[in-house]
């Protein structure tokens, strides 16, 4: 199966390897079965599922603004997992878990059905390439298996720096038809979203910030 992320080589420092080594009680193992939500977070609150969360301060900072809310963070890149962990410590936050695997399996095998308030998806690879756009996380059938996972009323919030591949999201998301588009086109940025340090580099280069904000009917 293509998976849908390429891992990149990154800087594991001390305190990265210190929190990740520490972290054990934050990270959730990958199983063949749904998640009890209660169980992993110790307490039943709206849960929020965030696909690739890169560096983790924005997670951070979302979770530390909503403690009435549980963030599951979904990641593959371990020194991202740990300066989360890092800024989990430091926070002292209790509401985020992670889970180090493909988001792919994990939101297909671990997550119930209507079981998600929301789903972020901040800066996913593009894959650029023509021959490799069948990667990208953001198309179908997988964005039905994503809608399928939102209670009603839930809401999927994508930001990509990638024009293209945010016109392809945008058509996907579309005929997808448990989806309805919250703007009628691209969504204007979301107020608590704090920039990611990924995207004030784009930003610093001028590039443009698309978004995408669809709810579950």
């Amino acid at each position: 199966m293509n998976k849908s992320y390429v891992l990149r080589a990154g800087r594991f420092t001390a305190a990265q390897k210190r929190a990740y080594a520490c972290g054990e009680k934050f990270i959730v193992p990958f199983c063949d079965a749904h998640i009890n939500p209660g169980e992993i977070f110790g307490v039943t609150k709206p849960i929020t599922v965030e696909v690739g969360f890169g560096a983790g301060l924005a997670t951070a900072i979302i979770a530390e603004a909503t403690p009435g809310k549980n963030y599951l963070g979904v990641e593959v890149h371990r020194p991202g997992i740990g300066r989360l962990l890092w800024e989990i410590e430091k926070r002292n936050l209790s509401n985020i878990r992670i889970i180090e695997h493909d988001a792919v399996e994990v939101i297909e095998k671990m997550i119930a059905d209507m079981s998600l308030e929301a789903i972020h998806i901040f800066f996913p690879d593009p894959w650029p390439k023509k021959r490799h756009n069948k990667r990208r996380l953001v198309q179908r059938p997988f964005t039905e298996t994503l809608a399928g996972k939102l209670v009603s009323g839930g809401y999927l919030y994508m930001v990509t720096d990638w024009e293209d591949y945010a016109n392809y999201a945008l058509a996907e998301l579309e005929a997808t038809a448990t989806l309805r588009n919250a703007y009628g086109g691209f969504a204007e940025p979301q107020p608590w979203r704090p920039q990611t340090r990924f995207e004030q580099k784009g930003i610093a280069k001028n590039h443009a910030i698309w978004e995408l904000f669809f709810v579950r009917e």
